[in-house]
């Protein structure tokens, strides 16, 4: 009892997808894998404030594809573009001069996106606000903007206590055994002065409704 599961390994090749698409033989495994944890660190480093949920690595013969999800894409560009062909170079010479193509997808509602919504909980908790104000702040806004329901848990020494511990709140339905419902799921770290405390966060998004036969020809 009480063994818990990642929701997103959870349901792999059922409703989600894998965040790196490539295959290697045996020998370059471990180069690929290393590389492509490479590659994210450096983009979590660089776009910290660019709002970053999501990134996903193709690897075909001789080229790499990155695909960012992010709230703000104007910030990932830069100026003239110029901050994307700064990380395309760098990436480039990560991969052992591969050719690298970028590309920007932009999450519409950034409120509904269980990773911006941890990220957003971690950054209020190092900025010393109240726990339990930011957590009730972020469920409801979430809730505010459609989703069907939403689970947030902080773990660490809350408030600054000698003894740590979790709190937890929910609302709405957050069925996560349930593999045909679209639940996203989002981890962050908040770096406090009196430890790492971390944020969880679950979200039970609306499936889209399918669309029209016509429409979908």
């Amino acid at each position: 009892m009480g063994q818990k599961v990642n929701p997103v390994g959870f349901r792999l090749a059922v409703q989600k997808d894998w965040a790196s698409k490539w295959y290697a033989s045996e020998a370059d495994f471990p180069t690929y894998l290393h590389g492509d944890l490479a590659i994210r660190e450096y983009l979590k480093k660089k776009l910290q404030y660019a709002a970053l949920s999501r990134v996903v690595i193709e690897r075909a013969w001789n080229s790499v594809r990155v695909t960012l999800h992010t709230a703000r894409p104007g910030l990932v560009i830069g100026r003239k573009g110029s901050e994307i062909e700064r990380m395309t170079n760098d990436i480039s010479k990560m991969t052992g001069d591969r050719q690298v193509k970028i590309d920007i997808f932009e999450i519409k509602q950034p409120e509904t996106d269980a990773q911006l919504v941890a990220e957003n909980v971690a950054l209020q908790l190092e900025r010393r606000i109240s726990f339990r104000r930011a957590m009730k702040r972020a469920v409801q806004t979430t809730l505010d903007f459609g989703a069907d329901g939403i689970k947030l848990r902080c773990a660490g020494r809350l408030g600054g206590a000698d003894i740590a511990r979790a709190e937890w709140y929910r609302k709405g339905k957050v069925p996560l055994q349930t593999l045909r419902v679209p639940i996203d799921y989002g981890f962050c770290e908040a770096k406090t002065t009196w430890g790492v405390i971390g944020v969880k966060c679950w979200i039970n998004k609306k499936p889209e409704a399918p669309k029209p036969e016509g429409e979908r020809k």
